[in-house]
């Protein structure tokens, strides 16, 4: 079978660096490598609460930034979740196949209930079994996801193979992909805490509509130490937030981490900084200035969710109405 990737993100929040290195710059990179689907997780979003007008335009920047960076749409499918309802529906009937054991292994509950494990929505306990939907309606053979999302494949293989089991062979059982590099770029703040779209604070991140002169100021601001750079990869060691900006330069620039740190080998930070924000400067501020362009022309935007939507239906229908089939559910007469 051909190898086919689905992958989604929630629009929660700006788009940030560590969203571009860490996911969408790998899909840009590899998209003519597998049959590919990417969709905007609305669905997912709401599993806690979001001020709908926010959301709203979040959505529409998270498209933005996908066909900014280089997403040819005319090859990969792309669309929002919500406007393909097998997703909800599977999702629903997966939910119901789903034991309370196995989502109450979900660490991720766990971590985002907190002790209001009570009064959270039920959707955020439950929203393991969406991801499967997502994932099992279009026979992903592989789903890049990083490590915190993936025991959620393991469970969407595990339901995978428990349906195939009791109803006969429908769900192909995907593979995890996890990201070697560039999977998790960290705050500019503290090099121990992942670079976040919700922190409170806007100089632990690199949004991708800052303005160059936003950009060259965090960079220079962004926390180091009190040494200088580095002249061997074993000096990272326990100095997180060095071993980040190198990191973060070597993807921009298509370089090894080892290669930076020759480059700057016992320079003072300084140089370093400087070079590193006109190097986010270049490969950052086209994609934000054509996420702009792209916002203000929502028609086009809604134009091309509707060609991807139509693609991914003519996928995800047939899968759904075997499902039905072979749950007995009797079929909707044309």
């Amino acid at each position: 079978m051909q190898k086919r990737i689905v992958s989604g993100i929630k629009p929660t929040s700006s788009m940030t660096l560590g969203n571009y290195l860490g996911a969408i710059k790998v899909w840009v990179d590899s998209q003519y490598e597998a049959e590919n689907l990417f969709f905007v997780a609305d669905h997912h979003a709401i599993t806690v609460p979001q001020d709908p007008k926010e959301m709203h335009e979040l959505t529409f920047e998270l498209v933005a930034a996908y066909i900014a960076s280089g997403l040819d749409i005319e090859t990969n499918t792309f669309f929002l979740q919500s406007h393909v309802p097998a997703h909800m529906e599977l999702g629903w009937i997966l939910t119901c196949q789903s034991p309370m054991g196995w989502l109450k292994r979900m660490t991720q509950f766990k971590d985002k209930a907190g002790k209001n494990q009570d009064s959270i929505g039920a959707g955020l306990f439950t929203y393991p079994s969406l991801m499967a939907a997502d994932i099992l309606l279009y026979s992903a053979t592989h789903v890049p996801v990083g490590d915190d999302q993936k025991q959620h494949v393991e469970l969407t293989r595990d339901l995978a193979i428990s349906f195939n089991q009791k109803f006969g062979d429908v769900f192909t059982v995907p593979e995890p992909v996890i990201a070697k590099e560039g999977a998790r770029i960290m705050s500019l703040r503290d090099g121990t805490k992942k670079m976040s779209k919700s922190d409170p604070s806007d100089m632990t991140r690199i949004n991708l509509l800052d303005s160059a002169e936003a950009i060259v100021d965090k960079i220079k601001r962004a926390k180091t130490d009190t040494g200088v750079m580095p002249s061997s990869s074993e000096e990272l060691k326990d100095r997180p937030e060095v071993k980040n900006l190198i990191e973060i330069y070597g993807l921009l620039s298509g370089i090894s981490s080892v290669q930076v740190i020759e480059q700057f080998d016992g320079q003072p930070f300084s140089p370093f900084k400087n070079a590193l924000g006109e190097l986010i400067v270049e490969k950052i501020t086209p994609i934000g200035a054509q996420m702009n362009v792209l916002m203000n022309d929502r028609a086009e935007l809604l134009r091309l969710l509707a060609k991807g939507r139509d693609k991914a239906a003519d996928l995800a229908n047939p899968t759904l109405a075997k499902v039905k089939e072979v749950m007995g559910f009797v079929a909707n007469p044309s």
